[in-house]
C-alpha cells in the first residue's frame, strides 16, 4: 500500500509533461559535445537537415565499424616478437655435462647381459623405450636371486667415471680444472658430469674466443654397452644447459666421436614468452626441486608425483626425497607406471593448460659444431710418449672437446602484446574524435541523456500499468481503476 500511494505522489513531481521534455531534448541536441547534432535540430532547410541527418548517422555506422573491429583484434590476443642482440662486457659460462657413450666397465657386466636391459628400464623414465621380451625370463632369474640388488649403487661403482686417468686435460679460461670441478649426474647414459654445475660468479666470459677446453679418454678397453639395447658409438656425448636446470640429453646431445676434435661455438639466447591469453605460459607455477621453472624439470615432478603416489618409492633418477625403489618395483611397478602416464598424457608439456606449460622465461644455447681429425703426425707422437699409449690407442681414445662463445653478446627473443589497453583507448577515443567529435565528456553526457529518459519511460510505464486491462477478471480492473482515481484525488 506505501508504494502504490508513493507511486501515485509522484506522477506530479518526477515525470515532466510533454511541454517540460520536448524543451529538454531540444536543449540537449543544442548543448551536447557531440558534432552535428545540433545542425540536425536547429537548421530550418528540410534538406539541409536530412543531408546532416544522413552524416551523422553514416560517421556513427563508421565509428561503430571501426571501434567493434578494435575490439575484436583485442580479444584475439594479438602478439608480436622483437629480437634484440645486447653486447655486454662478460656473459656467464653455461653448465655443460659430459658421459660416455659406452655407460659400463666391461668387466663388471662380460657376465651380466642383464644388467643392460634393466638400466633401459630405468632410462625409459626418461626417454620413452620399448622394453624388449626376450631378456624378460633372465631377468625374473636375476630378480629373485638378487634381491636387494640396486641399480643406483652399480652404476655409479661401475659406470664410467671421471679421474685422472678419463680427463687427460682440462682448462677454463686459462686456469686449469680438475675432476672434482665436474658434478655427479645421472642421465640415460648412466654417470655423467657437470661442469659450472654451481653457476659461480666467477665461470664468466669475458674474451671471445676462449671458453672451456678439454680432452677425454673414454677407454674403449675398459667401457662397454650392449649394442642391442644400448648405444653402439664410441665417444663422448654433452649437452650445453643452464647452470640451474636439471640436463637433459633425449636426443638433444652433442656426439663427438673418438679421434676427433670438435670446436663449438655457442651463443646465449633468452627468450621471453608472455602469460595466458597472449602466449602460454603462467607465471605463478613453482617447483619443488628446481631453483628455475623448466618444462623438463616441471615433466620429471610430476612424474614422480604419480610414481611415489602408485608405488609408494621414487625412482633415483626422479627428483624428489622419497624412498629409492628397488629393482623388482622397477620392473613390476615403475615401468608400467610411466607406460600408463604416457599414454593418459597425465603430464602433458606446451599449451597454458598443460601440466607444465612453457616457461615464461628461458635461456637456450645454440650451438655451431665444427670437427677435425684429432692431432698430427707429431701431436700423437706427444701424447704417445706422454701416455705410453700407442699411436693407434690415442686414434681409438683421445677426444678433445672445446667450447667458446661465438661473440660477448646475447640475443633476447621477447613476446609483447600487440594491442596493450592504453592502446585500445587511444584507438577507441581517436575513432569518435575523428568521425564524431566525441570524447569522454561526450560518453558520459549522452549516458547521462540515456539515463534520464530510461527513468522517465520507467516512471511512465509504473503509472499506465495499473491502467492495463486485466483479461482474466474485468470486475477486478474496474474496481481498481476507480481505486486508482480515488488515491490521485487524495495525493
Amino acid at each position: 500500500g506505501i508504494l502504490e500511494k508513493i507511486r501515485l505522489c509522484l506522477i506530479k513531481k518526477v515525470l515532466p509533461d510533454l511541454e517540460d521534455r520536448r524543451k529538454y531534448h531540444e536543449e540537449f541536441a543544442s548543448s551536447t559535445t557531440f558534432h552535428g547534432v545540433h545542425n540536425i535540430v536547429h537548421t530550418q532547410s528540410k534538406a539541409r537537415r536530412a543531408l546532416w541527418l544522413l552524416i551523422v548517422v553514416g560517421c556513427l555506422a563508421i565509428v561503430t565499424w571501426q571501434i567493434c573491429s578494435r575490439f575484436i583484434y583485442y580479444f584475439s590476443w594479438p602478439t608480436t616478437s622483437t629480437v634484440v642482440v645486447q653486447y655486454v662486457e662478460n656473459v656467464k659460462f653455461p653448465a655443460v655435462t659430459f658421459c660416455n657413450l659406452n655407460r659400463f666397465q666391461a668387466h663388471a657386466v662380460s657376465n651380466l647381459k642383464v644388467i643392460f636391459f634393466i638400466w633401459n628400464i630405468v632410462s625409459a623414465i626418461l626417454q620413452k623405450f620399448a622394453m624388449e621380451d626376450k631378456y624378460s625370463q633372465e631377468l625374473n632369474d636375476f630378480l629373485l636371486g638378487n634381491q636387494n640388488f640396486s641399480i643406483k649403487d652399480f652404476t655409479r661403482k661401475n659406470g664410467f667415471y671421471l679421474n685422472s686417468s678419463t680427463l687427460l686435460e682440462c682448462d677454463f679460461f686459462g686456469k686449469p680444472c680438475y675432476p672434482q670441478d665436474f658434478e655427479h649426474v645421472f642421465t640415460e647414459y648412466g654417470n655423467c658430469f657437470t661442469f659450472n654445475h654451481n653457476d659461480l660468479s666467477a665461470r664468466r666470459v669475458s674474451l671471445s674466443g676462449r671458453g672451456l677446453h678439454l680432452l677425454f679418454d673414454v677407454q674403449q678397453d675398459k667401457f662397454t654397452d650392449e649394442p642391442t639395447l644400448g648405444y653402439t658409438d664410441a665417444g663422448i656425448t654433452f649437452i650445453i644447459h643452464s647452470p640451474q636446470e636439471f640436463p637433459r640429453f633425449d636426443g638433444l646431445g652433442l656426439l663427438t666421436p673418438v679421434g676427433m676434435h670438435a670446436q663449438v661455438a655457442i651463443r646465449q639466447l633468452k627468450s621471453i614468452i608472455q602469460e595466458y591469453p597472449w602466449g602460454e605460459c603462467k607465471p605463478d607455477i613453482k617447483l619443488q626441486y628446481h631453483k628455475i621453472y623448466s618444462t623438463n624439470g616441471c615433466l620429471l615432478e610430476c612424474k614422480a608425483r604419480y610414481i611415489q603416489d602408485w608405488c609408494g618409492c621414487l625412482p633415483f633418477i626422479l627428483p624428489g626425497n622419497g624412498t629409492e625403489c628397488d629393482l623388482l618395483k622397477f620392473y613390476k611397478c615403475v615401468y608400467p607406471a610411466v607406460n600408463y602416464i604416457e599414454i593418459k598424457g597425465l603430464c602433458t608439456v606446451g599449451t597454458h593448460n598443460s601440466t607444465c606449460p612453457v616457461p615464461c622465461e628461458e635461456t637456450d644455447y645454440p650451438s655451431t659444431v665444427t670437427y677435425s681429425n684429432f692431432g698430427g703426425e707429431k701431436a700423437i707422437k706427444y701424447f704417445s710418449a706422454k701416455l705410453k699409449k700407442s699411436p693407434e690407442y690415442i686414434r681409438q681414445n683421445l677426444v678433445r672437446i672445446e667450447i667458446k662463445y661465438h661473440d660477448l653478446s646475447y640475443k633476447i627473443t621477447q613476446q609483447q602484446k600487440a594491442l596493450s589497453i592504453s592502446e585500445l583507448l587511444a584507438d577507441v577515443g581517436g575513432q569518435l574524435g575523428l568521425f564524431c567529435g566525441a570524447s569522454m565528456i561526450t560518453i558520459i553526457e549522452l549516458l547521462e541523456y540515456i539515463f534520464t529518459n530510461f527513468c522517465w519511460m520507467c516512471i511512465f510505464l509504473l503509472l499506465k500499468a495499473p491502467e492495463m486491462p486485466q483479461w482474466n477478471n474485468p470486475s477486478q480492473n474496474q474496481s481498481t481503476h476507480k481505486e486508482k482515481k480515488r488515491g490521485i484525488q487524495e495525493c
